[in-house]
This record gives structure tokens, sequence and C-alpha cells, in this order.
């Protein structure tokens, strides 16, 4: 057999959006939670990692390139995932292409990997999760290896917490684990994506900048210095993951958006109640909390849920389109573009809740009237960069169409 094959994979795994917050780590190598996790997937179509692993005995070290740009494999999480994976890998025969490898020659083998996010990396829109979860599912398809996507998740936990989440669609919960080594501080299905199909989501991203305090480092200090959190892990999450587990399965809208929105104003105090404190919201962040609340308060029971991870960008889940088309007209109410811009690149992603709001071009969003429950006339133009529709979505997919891949299947050096 000629030896300057190339074998590769081409996966498309989604981000998630944590409805109960994960924050704060018990241990901080094998990134074991201090607490239990739910979270919606996102729609892959608006916001996915898109990943091609490559293997060949003509590459002599392993190689990463992040959204075109290379980068380096030698921190600890890229290492972990990567040892964990080689350890499963089982032996791969393509007799179309001549390959053959055996289990032991996984550990001289080195890897190529080309990943892209289509989404803003760092900025709080969880690419991590989407980014280590689609590098755990395509290696694990790259060297055959059998275990199902719940136990690959306890390996992407190692690379980002929060990957472990992004291995199904629809809700899903990170059970924390009791078990040192954890072995069982993995990702299980709450109810897939067809089961509340009729919620949309809009985010509203509000800086797609990097943040300041990056989430390891903020959750380390949050755990040396917060006592809200020690009562929150203890006390105020347990009851809470039961809840919502309970409002996901009935589909009690009210009650999914009391959870969503206590949980997230709670895990922005743990935040506050931190030495140095952190700052993840802005002023345009606290716009969009109060337009939802006036509006929620205003309605005999709740058309929105308002949720923020590590960072200024509000995710905010409509409970039907009906209430994602008055949420939309609110929000380019009070965050119209700047004046240069198009409106269908200020709003991505599904672009039929536009539709729903009646709004085509920018004169329609300069018509829009004010809302009736809000005395705040005022307009912060240019205050959100763009917003993104979406919907909860499906888990990782393998991509077989060979044009999708990142890198060339000749050389395995991206495209």
């Amino acid at each position: 057999m000629a030896d300057t094959w190339v074998r590769m994979v081409t996966a498309q795994t989604p981000t998630n959006i944590a409805v109960i917050k994960y924050w704060g780590k018990r241990d901080e190598t094998l990134i074991l939670p201090v607490n239990d996790s739910i979270s919606v997937t996102l729609d892959p179509n608006d916001l996915c990692t898109t990943t091609t692993v490559a293997v060949s005995p003509t590459f002599d070290q392993d190689r990463m390139w992040l959204n075109g740009k290379e980068i380096s494999l030698s921190g600890g999480r890229f290492q972990s995932c990567l040892k964990e994976i080689r350890a499963r890998a089982c032996e791969v025969e393509d007799e179309e292409k001549a390959i053959k490898i055996a289990k032991k020659d996984w550990e001289k083998l080195h890897l190529h990997i080309a990943s892209y996010n289509n989404f803003p990396t760092a900025a709080g829109l969880a690419s991590s999760a989407a980014g280590f979860a689609c590098l755990v599912f395509s290696l694990a398809k790259l060297m055959n290896a059998k275990e199902d996507n719940s136990e690959l998740s306890a390996i992407a936990r190692q690379g980002s917490g929060s990957a472990c989440r992004s291995l199904f669609g629809g809700f899903v919960k990170w059970t924390m684990g009791k078990v040192d080594n954890g072995s069982d501080s993995l990702a299980i299905q709450v109810a897939d994506e067809k089961h509340w199909d009729d919620l949309v989501i809009i985010i509203a991203v509000v800086s797609s900048r990097m943040k300041e305090t990056s989430s390891t480092t903020g959750m380390r200090d949050t755990v040396e210095t917060s006592l809200l959190l020690q009562h929150r892990a203890k006390e105020v999450v347990p009851k809470r993951i039961v809840e919502m587990e309970e409002a996901i399965k009935n589909r009690d809208f009210a009650s999914f958006a009391r959870l969503t929105c206590s949980d997230s104003n709670q895990f922005h105090a743990v935040c506050l109640d931190t030495q140095p404190p952190i700052f993840y919201m802005n002023d345009t962040s606290h716009k969009i909390i109060n337009c939802v609340e006036k509006w929620n308060r205003s309605e005999e029971t709740p058309q929105v849920a308002y949720t923020f991870d590590a960072g200024p960008n509000a995710v905010l889940i409509a409970h039907n389109r009906k209430a994602a088309a008055q949420l939309m007209q609110k929000l380019l109410y009070y965050f119209p573009p700047n004046s240069d811009t198009d409106i269908n690149s200020y709003v991505a992603g599904d672009k039929t809740i536009l539709k729903d709001a009646g709004i085509e071009e920018m004169k329609d969003v300069e018509s829009l009237q004010p809302p009736p429950e809000s005395k705040d006339t005022s307009r912060y133009k240019g205050d959100v960069s763009y917003f993104i529709c979406t919907r909860p979505g499906r888990g990782p997919v393998l991509l077989v169409d060979e044009s999708k891949a990142l890198l060339d299947p000749k050389t395995g050096l991206p495209k």
C-alpha cells in the first residue's frame, strides 16, 4: 500500500446556550462543575462549528487551523482531548481508498485539524463549546471510536465544560457527577429539538470583541471568593434543575421563562460577588432586560425569556413565532442599525422572523412605534452589532460532501 494516503472526516456541531448556568469548577484539570446545568442547542444552520480532521503517514506533527489561522495545539485542554480519543481509537479499514490503520498505529500517526466558526469566537457565544465538541466528535469518527455521544461528552468536557452539552440537540443536561475521575460528569438529552419546536431564539450581538475576563479566570476567582456561589450551587441550582426539567417536559413557558431569567440574573450576581467583581453585561444588556421585563409584566403571561452568558450578548427565547415577531419590532425600535447598514445583514439567520414582523427594508424600521408598555421613546442606534434569529436545533452530524471539507484531500492542508 502506498504511504501517501490522507484519511479525512468533516463534522458540524452546534453551539448551546445554558438556561441553568454552569459557573465554577470543583476540579480545574478535569473540568468538573460545582453544579448541574441545562442548555438549549441552537440550530447549526445559524450557529455552528465545522471541523475537518485528517490523518496521514506523511504528516510530521499535529497541526491545527482555527478560522484560517494556524494555532498551537500545545495547550493542556487540546492535549487532554487528543490523548483521550487516541486511547479509544480502533482499527480502520477503508477498502475503497486502500487504507488500513491498525489500533496501535494511532499513537504514531499525526493529525491535521481545521475548524471554522460561523459566528464570533470568544465573544460570549459559546464558540469553545461548539469547537471542542466538534473536535472530539470528528476525531471519534476518524478513529472509529465506539463510544456513544454521552461518553464522548465526558471527553469534550475536558476541552471546554459546556462543550459536553453540544453533543446533543434540543435540551441537554450536564450532570455534575460525583466520582473524582469525572467519568459520571457527562451530558444527557432532556428532550430533542422537535419536542418544543415553536420556540424562537433571537440573539442580540452587543459586542463581538473578545471579553475582558475569560470564563476560566472568572470561574476560578468566583470559586475562591464568592459566598453566593456556594449557596447557589448547594441550595438554589438543585431545585431549579428539577423545575426546569419539568417545565421543558410540559412545555410550560411561564415556568421556563421565570427560571431562565432568574438563573441568568443570579449568575451575573455571582460574578459581581467575586473579588475583584466581574462585569460581563453592559448598558445595552441592561436596556434589553428592561425592555423584556416591561413587556412580560404588561402581558398576562411571559412572552420572552432572556439569558446572558459570560458576555454582553442577549439570548432571547420567545414562546412562539407571534411573540418573536413582536419582540423583533421592539428590538429594532430601540436598537436600529446605523444608517449605512442593510437590514438583511443586520438580522442574520432565519429571515422569516423579519417578514413576520412586517419589516422588509430600512424605512420599515424607521416607521416603528415605541412599545406601548414603555415610557422610554429613546432609540439607541448602533448599540447592537447585529441580531441572529434561530431556534432549537439538532446535535452534531457528519458531512459526507467532500466539497464542505476545510482541508485539501490530497495534501491535508487548509484549502
